[in-house]
């Protein structure tokens, strides 16, 4: 099972936020690369920004397309100003903004509705093509039970709300999820790219 050490929680906190920092600036990324083998490994991830404990922006990879450094680097530039809900964040905003980071697991079919365990699964909905995604911590937040996070999975995926009751594939997965309150990062932290190599 795959697990992250506390110091390279807050190496990706600090990546994300450094990432966002010198795009927004300057259109550029950090360098370097990690040394630690779990940052290496290719995994789904999701970078999300709250505002005043409101969304401002979440994008992410399903499947594991990039070492995982690589993918928080490329999800925070998405969810900074790529996110089609809202307007680009811009640098004055950054200091007022909350990363999240969710590294997920495998996604794998679900043949029970009732082994899906709120707060513990996030769900993936695919039917026809047309696929949505909630993460694990989507449903605690609105205190969802399991049938309306279904039906939330759904709406995500443009689906009718009981697509799930009529052949759609539904798919759960785990994640690792940490916040900066979670190590009570500084937003003026140093560099992270110091320590690649």
């Amino acid at each position: 099972m795959f697990q992250l050490s506390e110091s390279n929680k807050t190496y990706l906190l600090e990546l994300s936020r450094k990432t966002i920092q010198e795009f927004l600036q300057s259109g550029g990324k950090p360098s370097g690369v990690p040394a630690q083998a779990e940052l290496l490994e290719k995994r789904g991830v999701f970078v999300t920004l709250h505002r005043g404990g409101h969304l401002r922006g979440c994008i992410g990879y399903i499947v594991p397309l990039f070492p995982l450094y690589e993918a928080v680097i490329n999800c925070s530039i998405s969810a900074a100003t790529d996110d089609p809900r809202f307007q680009p964040l811009s640098p004055e905003e950054l200091d007022a903004i909350e990363i999240e980071i969710s590294v997920l697991s495998s996604a794998e079919i679900v043949q029970d509705i009732g082994q899906i365990e709120i707060g513990v699964h996030g769900l993936m909905i695919n039917r026809k093509g047309a696929r949505g995604l909630l993460l694990p911590q989507v449903a605690l937040e609105h205190g969802w039970d399991r049938e309306k996070f279904l039906s939330e999975t759904c709406r995500k995926a443009h689906l009718q709300l009981d697509a799930w009751k009529k052949g759609a594939v539904i798919e759960s997965f785990t994640a690792i999820i940490f916040r900066e309150a979670d190590f009570d990062l500084r937003k003026d932290h140093p560099s992270v790219a110091k320590g690649g190599r």
